[in-house]
């Protein structure tokens, strides 16, 4: 994905052009104060955060990027206004206009990440039981462009999220005709191996490659699902992804909408 950035907490211009069109206006102050951190500062300390998984009321505020709890309002609000799936959806257009979508497939896949404190949208980790976690969900292009995520407890089946994440692709425009949300083809592993969701997916026009379960290794499938696995890891290069530490779910989803965007802003810097 290209020489890793010294800050790359640092928003540039050309993404800030990109985001500073989504953000809802502000509401009026009620008394006067401080002035407002401006929404720029306040998205640096968003992504410092994000990046290095400090806890919000260790922020360094010699970086000027204001206190913790102002970005984790500022966070809140704009996932709240859908920031980060407008910007998510803009991205795929500028991506689909270049013709770098591959719709010819699609992978699926999930990975487990611990859950601090329980709360919603957390359950049982499969491999220890005593301890809650947190499952990501994500679907790609065939080149590993995040196209849908979702989060659940740890403890779903990933079948379950396989429609789901296929209905939260968004309709891709950027080129003459209809706006395109379904790829020709759907790989997964083991753990998506069913009949029903097979037969679903052949009624919606999507051809099922998916490994069978007791059949011996090798089916072929990694030359291609490797994408999605390395995206999950690109995703969790960022810390605050790699364990929940909220109870809250909206926020943890808030950091995973704005770090699947960032990783999209990097294939649209690649190929556009």
């Amino acid at each position: 994905m290209g020489k890793r950035q010294s800050r790359p907490w640092i928003v540039s211009d050309e993404l800030w052009s990109l985001i500073e069109p989504l953000l809802p206006e502000p509401r009026p102050k009620q008394v006067e104060g401080r002035p407002r951190v401006p929404d720029r500062q306040a998205l640096c300390g968003i992504l410092f955060v994000l990046h290095t998984g400090i806890q919000w009321e260790y922020l360094p505020q010699e970086l000027g990027f204001g206190s913790g709890m102002t970005c984790w309002r500022r966070l809140a609000a704009w996932n709240e206004a859908g920031v980060w799936d407008q910007l998510h959806q803009l991205l795929l257009n500028k991506l689909r206009s270049k013709n770098q979508l591959d719709w010819s497939r699609a992978v699926i896949d999930s990975s487990h990440v611990r859950a601090g404190p329980q709360g919603p949208k957390s359950g049982p980790s499969p491999v220890d039981r005593a301890r809650p976690g947190s499952k990501h969900h994500i679907i790609t292009d065939g080149q590993g462009i995040p196209l849908a995520v979702s989060l659940t407890g740890g403890n779903r089946n990933d079948v379950t999220q396989l429609l789901p994440l296929l209905d939260k692709i968004p309709p891709v425009a950027g080129r003459v005709g209809r706006p395109r949300r379904r790829p020709d083809a759907l790989l997964a592993d083991r753990g998506y191996d069913h009949d029903k969701y097979r037969r679903l997916l052949w009624q919606r026009g999507i051809r099922p490659v998916i490994a069978q379960r007791s059949q011996p290794h090798g089916s072929g499938l990694g030359i291609f699902r490797y994408v999605v696995e390395r995206t999950i890891s690109w995703l969790h290069g960022f810390r605050r992804l790699r364990i929940r530490w909220k109870r809250r779910d909206d926020i943890h989803e808030a950091f995973f909408g704005l770090a699947v965007c960032l990783i999209t802003h990097r294939h649209v810097q690649r190929f556009c």
